[in-house]
């Protein structure tokens, strides 16, 4: 149980970011703590289902080398948010934070390294983020969702658990559900989504694939879409005689998860976690262009314990997916033994375990 300081969370404002956040906020709660959060003014999309005493916005920004006349204006935007947070972390009385990564999480770390309050960093990927590697010397404990991720300091090795990534209740509500799903047997059920913002490429490379398909291959499929691609991808398929769903949004998506025979989408750490808790299997296209490459290794983890299939963006072709998707089609078995090493991947429990690592930083 808490004494009268929150447990503040500091995390950048996506859901790639915040999910994960929420999942261990809700935990934390339930034991009786008071939670705040720290993050930037992407929040307010997900701030009615995060449960925290106060939601604070802290100056941040970003910069690389490539942009060298803007970091003088950045590193001054930091330290404003550093003071920022430092002002809260002491009227709060707070006894401990924990960062998820991304530039908004520095100012409320720093500050909160320089009152020496216990610290903790969580990584979401198989990469360590360019955030948590600069504070990886600086923290209490490190948490993550992959074990022995690239890029992890030798020297902080020993404060590293591994704990799983934190998946919201709306995803662990159908954890349970069977695979295949109930009413299935009449060609596949199909979902693409390319992430909290959509992906081009699926509008592009999906609807153009499904076409190339045998009739009763395909039973249906729900697709996310731009916004300005939501009319061409429900055009195709309709010509394609294919029933399609599409939508810039699902705010049911793990729903939809569970309800799907293949799942065909980026591998951000979000999608990883999700697809593995509900135990489903996944065509994995990773984003092409990230610095890090951090959705191809978390691809190439899931794809290797046999979880899924990783298509890398190049090979990304209708004729390259339509020819696994009927593959996958014709072999059922391939699928389900796919979507049982889904389930094996997964780390269920993996905002309790967060949690106890919390508690045990709080209280050494």
């Amino acid at each position: 149980m808490s004494s009268d300081g929150p447990i503040v969370i500091a995390a950048g404002g996506t859901g790639g970011h915040l999910f994960p956040a929420q999942a261990l906020a809700a935990e934390l709660v339930s034991r009786g703590h008071t939670v705040e959060l720290m993050t930037d003014s992407r929040v307010n999309r997900f701030a009615d289902n995060f449960p925290a005493r106060s939601i604070h916005e802290i100056s941040s920004a970003t910069f690389g080398l490539r942009a060298p006349l803007r970091i003088p204006g950045a590193l001054l935007q930091l330290a404003r948010g550093v003071l920022q947070a430092r002002r809260l972390l002491k009227a709060s009385g707070a006894r401990a934070i924990v960062g998820f990564g991304g530039y908004p999480t520095l100012p409320p770390l720093l500050a909160a390294r320089s009152l020496r309050l216990p610290t903790c960093t969580h990584e979401q990927n198989a990469v360590m983020g360019r955030v948590n590697r600069l504070l990886a010397a600086r923290v209490t404990a490190i948490a993550g969702s992959f074990d022995n991720p690239r890029h992890l300091p030798e020297s902080a090795k020993c404060k590293f658990v591994l704990t799983g990534n934190p998946v919201r209740p709306v995803v662990k509500a159908v954890l349970a559900a069977p695979y295949p799903p109930k009413g299935g047997g009449r060609g596949l059920r199909l979902l693409a989504f390319g992430g909290s913002q959509g992906a081009r490429v699926m509008s592009d490379i999906v609807p153009e694939a499904i076409a190339l398909l045998d009739k009763g291959c395909v039973h249906s499929v729900v697709q996310q879409a731009r916004e300005e691609d939501l009319a061409r991808v429900s055009q195709r398929y309709e010509t394609a005689g294919v029933t399609a769903e599409v939508a810039p949004f699902f705010a049911d998506l793990p729903q939809r998860i569970a309800d799907a025979d293949l799942v065909i989408g980026r591998a951000g750490a979000s999608t990883i976690s999700e697809l593995a808790v509900i135990g489903r299997p996944g065509i994995l296209v990773p984003l092409p262009h990230s610095l890090d490459q951090d959705q191809l290794e978390n691809a190439r983890r899931f794809a290797g314990d046999g979880a899924g299939w990783l298509m890398v963006q190049s090979e990304f072709t209708p004729q390259n997916l339509a020819e696994l998707v009927a593959r996958l089609a014709a072999g059922p078995d391939e699928r389900a033994a796919a979507a049982d090493a889904a389930r094996r991947f997964a780390i269920a429990d993996a905002e309790v375990r967060l949690a106890d690592l919390v508690e045990r930083i709080v209280d050494a």
